[in-house]
């Protein structure tokens, strides 16, 4: 009897993280909603586990383009958008839940053209990111649930116009107190902007290779007194560039 009710109990554990799995997915600037236009959909809500897998640049799926483009002006608003299961956009359910708490981040890689570019070979700018502030207990996937799943940053003004690749990232840290429990979900989408005033495009990282699987903000333990949090990855580029 104990024994099978463990195995419900766990079951039962196991079903509600894999509830709590999501997808980047929609996107929009200002008033503009694109939806999926332009967004790498991997083909599920589950995550990657590994900080060496090619997977970790675009996601599953995510070295091939899809056909759309969303065209945004250097210096404006862009938002990220996610949600746990495709195209439900519903505000009256979590962005991503079961506990999945940790930092949500954005990156910009600049490529010749978005819809052929594999990500693989690019260098990755980061522009936005929420880890965890210890005044108010709040994460960056919290961030997330109160905005109905939304992001919002702004596009560098000061870099060049063209095409790039925005690679939207929350990393979920519930069970990353041994390693190789972090839980990745990224999505990449394909974007093109106008107007960009820059001529040098700010130092980037690659993926997969930015992240070390024993770095403290992926390997941690986040339920013990957390009164500080070390962002993985590079630092946000420099205000000058906005």
């Amino acid at each position: 009897m104990k024994s099978t009710f463990v195995a419900a109990a766990t079951a039962g554990l196991l079903a509600q993280y894999a509830s709590a799995h999501s997808i980047f997915q929609q996107a929009g600037s200002g008033s503009k909603d694109f939806g999926t236009t332009c967004v790498r959909m991997p083909p599920s809500n589950s995550p990657v586990t590994s900080v060496n897998s090619n997977d970790l640049t675009c996601n599953v799926g995510g070295s091939r383009g899809v056909a759309g483009i969303c065209e945004v002006k250097a210096g404006d608003s862009f938002f990220v958008e996610m949600h746990a299961q495709k195209n439900d956009r519903s505000c009256a359910n979590e962005a991503i839940g079961g506990n999945h708490f940790g930092p949500v981040m954005v990156y910009m890689s600049k490529v010749s053209d978005a819809t052929k570019a594999d990500g693989s070979s690019g260098s990755w700018f980061k522009v936005d990111e929420f880890g965890y502030d210890a005044s108010s207990k709040t994460w960056g996937t919290d961030t997330l649930n109160k905005n109905c799943g939304k992001r919002t940053f702004k596009i560098p003004s000061k870099i060049p116009a063209g095409d790039y690749l925005v690679r939207a990232e929350a990393i979920a840290l519930h069970a990353a107190s041994g390693a190789g429990g972090a839980q990745f979900y990224m999505s990449c989408y394909q974007v093109r902007v106008t107007g960009g005033s820059g001529g040098q495009l700010p130092a980037g990282v690659r993926f997969p290779g930015a992240y070390s699987a024993s770095h403290p903000g992926i390997q941690i333990n986040i339920y013990q007194n957390l009164q500080k949090y070390q962002i993985p990855g590079p630092a946000v580029i420099d205000p000058s560039y906005f």
